[in-house]
């Protein structure tokens, strides 16, 4: 199967993995932090303005991969503290206003001081 490396400088980047990986009509997500990628720093204190953030850097891969959120079919959400599942269903909610794709959500694992959320998202096209 041929695989293909979506990159973009609108999200946070590592040379440890790829922001996102196109296999087919199946595109996959790293997890993305809320991170604003110009200034390598947390967008905000709040999990609202990580979310958003988060969700930014997704959308800015899915469009390098000729994508939009439309195509999303799974989402996975990790909260560093899960008490923070309310704010982020708020900030979520705006970007998947209709036809949410399924979801989960779990606890991020590792401690990264200052990351409150990490987004991961399948898409799927027709291309």
């Amino acid at each position: 199967m041929n695989k293909q490396i979506i990159s973009t400088e609108n999200a946070p980047r590592s040379p440890l993995y790829s922001q996102g990986v196109r296999a087919g009509s199946a595109i996959y997500l790293s997890g993305m932090v809320g991170i604003d990628p110009a200034t390598g720093v947390p967008a905000g204190p709040s999990i609202q303005d990580q979310t958003q953030q988060a969700l930014r850097a997704c959308e800015a891969i899915l469009h390098a991969a000729g994508s939009t959120l439309a195509d999303v079919t799974l989402v996975t959400v990790l909260l560093a503290q899960p008490e923070d599942f309310i704010g982020m269903n708020e900030a979520y909610a705006a970007f998947f206003p209709d036809a949410p794709p399924a979801r989960a959500v779990a606890r991020l694992g590792p401690n990264l001081p200052g990351i409150l959320v990490s987004i991961v998202m399948t898409a799927h096209t027709d291309s």
